[in-house]
C-alpha cells in the first residue's frame, strides 16, 4: 500500500493527555485516536496490528479444539441477577433500560450468557467435552480510564469457556489453554510472568494470571532473582525454593485463566445427563485475554528513543520502501518496481510516496515501528545497490540490486 491512501497521521509532539510511553507512541504513530475518555477509534495501522493480534489467538485457540462464536454484547439483566454478580460489579457495568422497560447491561464478560446457550443447547455427557471463544467489544464504566488502551471503558477481549463432565477434564482444557496461552504472547513478542491468582468476582478456587512486565504496570509480581519464580504482592516477599528476597516487578495483566467449576452451571441449572442417566451441572472454566491490551503492552517492552519496534508477526507491514525524491522519475521507477517485487513474493509492503524530505521519512519510519527499510536514493541508484535497515537494531546493509530480495527474505519472513 502506499503511504498517501493508508491515512497515517504522525505527529512530532507528544500529545498532553498520553500519560505511559505506550500511549503516546500510538497517538504519535497514527495508531489510535480517542474519541472521548476510555473509547478510542483504531486507525488503519492500528487494526492492522489488532488483526494480526487476533489471528495469532486464533490459530492457537483453534489449535486447541475451541470453535469461535459471537455473543450479543447487550444482555438482558436478569441473567447476571441469578448469580448476583450485578450487585458484584456494582456501578462498573453499564445498565440501561429499552423503550419496553426491559432492564439491559452491556457486557463486561459473557460467564452468564455462554452458560444459559450451553444450557439450553447440550443435554448428553456425548455433547462433551465443549470448548467455546470469542473475540468481543467489552464495557466496563471504568471510574478513572488510564494509560489510553490499558484501561479503557471500550476494550476488546478474547474469552473462552470449556465445558466437561468432571474435574478431570476441567484440568486437562486448562493446561491446554495454559499453554496455548504461553504461545500466544510468546508470538506476539511479549514477555510474560505467570502467577497463581485471586479469582474474584470470577469465581473458582484456581485461577492464573499472565503478567506482562513494564515500567507504568500498576500491578506488581514478585520475581526470584535465581530461579525466576512469580508469585502475588499479596505473599510473602521471599522465595520459597531459594529462600532470597524477591524483587518487586511492575506488571501489566494481559491474561487471566480460571477453574470456575459449577458456580455457573449450578445457579443457572446448566446440566447434562451423565453415562448412567443422573443429572449434573457442567464443569466450567473460562480464559481471558486482553486483546486491546496486548498492544500498548507490547509496544512497552518493545521500543527506543525514536518510536515503536514492533515484533515481526504482527507489525502492521513487515518492509517499508522509503524513495527519497519523489520527483525524481528514476528512483520512483525503482521503488516501484521492488513494491511490485516484493509484494509478489508474499510480503506486506508500505511505500512513502509522500513528498517529503528524508528526514522526515526515517523519523517516521522509525516512529511506526516497521520491522525492515529498504531505502532508495539517488546514491544507491548510481552505486546499484540498496540499503537495508533493520529497525530493531538499527543495522544497514548495501546489496545489489539482483541479491536485494534474497536478502529481504533473510531478514523478513514470508507471510508473519
Amino acid at each position: 500500500m502506499f503511504w498517501t491512501k493508508v491515512f497515517i497521521p504522525t505527529v512530532k509532539e507528544t500529545p498532553k493527555e498520553a500519560e505511559s510511553l505506550s500511549h503516546q507512541l500510538l497517538l504519535r504513530a497514527g495508531f489510535i485516536r480517542m474519541l472521548m475518555a476510555g473509547a478510542y477509534t483504531y486507525l488503519p495501522l492500528g487494526l492492522k496490528v489488532l488483526e494480526k493480534i487476533q489471528g495469532i489467538i486464533r490459530q492457537e485457540m483453534n489449535a486447541c479444539g475451541a470453535s469461535e462464536l459471537l455473543l450479543p454484547a447487550l444482555h438482558p439483566l436478569e441473567l447476571w441477577q441469578k448469580t448476583g454478580r450485578d450487585k458484584d460489579l456494582g456501578e462498573v457495568m453499564l445498565k440501561l433500560k429499552d423503550r419496553r422497560g426491559r432492564n439491559l447491561a452491556l457486557g463486561p464478560t459473557h460467564e452468564e450468557v455462554i452458560t444459559d446457550l450451553v444450557k439450553n443447547n447440550i443435554s448428553s455427557y456425548r455433547q462433551l467435552p465443549l470448548v467455546l471463544y470469542q473475540i468481543q467489544t467489552k464495557f466496563r464504566d471504568e471510574i478513572r480510564p488510564r494509560f489510553g488502551l490499558i484501561r479503557a471503558c471500550e476494550f476488546i477481549m478474547k474469552d473462552a469457556y470449556s465445558f466437561d463432565q468432571d474435574e478431570a477434564g476441567l484440568d486437562k482444557n486448562y493446561q491446554l489453554m495454559y499453554e496455548a496461552y504461553k504461545r500466544i504472547f510468546s508470538r506476539c513478542g511479549l514477555k510474560t510472568l505467570i502467577t497463581e491468582a485471586d479469582s474474584g468476582v470470577m469465581g473458582g478456587k484456581v485461577s492464573h494470571e499472565f503478567m506482562a512486565p513494564a515500567a507504568l504496570g500498576e500491578d506488581v509480581v514478585l520475581l526470584c532473582p535465581e530461579c525466576n519464580l512469580a508469585r502475588s504482592s499479596k505473599e510473602e516477599n521471599s522465595c520459597p525454593k531459594c529462600k532470597v528476597e524477591m524483587s518487586r516487578v511492575n506488571t501489566i495483566e494481559v491474561g487471566h485463566i480460571f477453574k470456575l467449576g459449577l458456580k455457573y452451571s449450578q445457579v443457572m441449572e446448566a446440566n447434562f445427563s451423565d453415562i448412567l442417566g443422573n443429572l449434573k451441572p457442567v464443569v466450567m472454566g473460562c480464559y481471558g485475554i486482553g486483546v486491546s491490551r496486548l498492544i500498548p503492552a507490547i509496544i512497552e517492552q518493545n521500543n527506543d528513543a525514536d518510536g515503536i519496534i514492533w515484533p515481526e508477526e504482527i507489525a502492521p507491514f513487515q518492509i517499508i520502501i522509503l524513495p527519497l525524491d519523489i520527483t525524481n522519475n528514476v528512483i520512483m521507477q525503482e521503488a516501484l518496481g521492488f513494491y511490485k517485487q516484493a509484494s509478489c513474493a508474499g510480503f506486506s509492503v508500505l511505500l512513502d510516496d509522500r513528498d517529503e524530505r528524508a528526514g522526515v521519512k526515517f523519523k517516521d519510519a522509525d516512529l511506526i515501528g516497521i520491522p525492515l527499510s529498504i531505502v532508495i536514493g539517488k546514491k544507491s541508484i548510481e552505486e546499484k545497490k540498496i540499503e537495508l535497515k533493520i529497525r530493531k537494531n538499527k543495522q544497514t546493509q548495501l546489496v545489489s540490486k539482483d541479491e536485494a530480495l534474497e536478502s529481504i527474505k533473510k531478514l523478513v519472513s514470508i507471510g508473519a
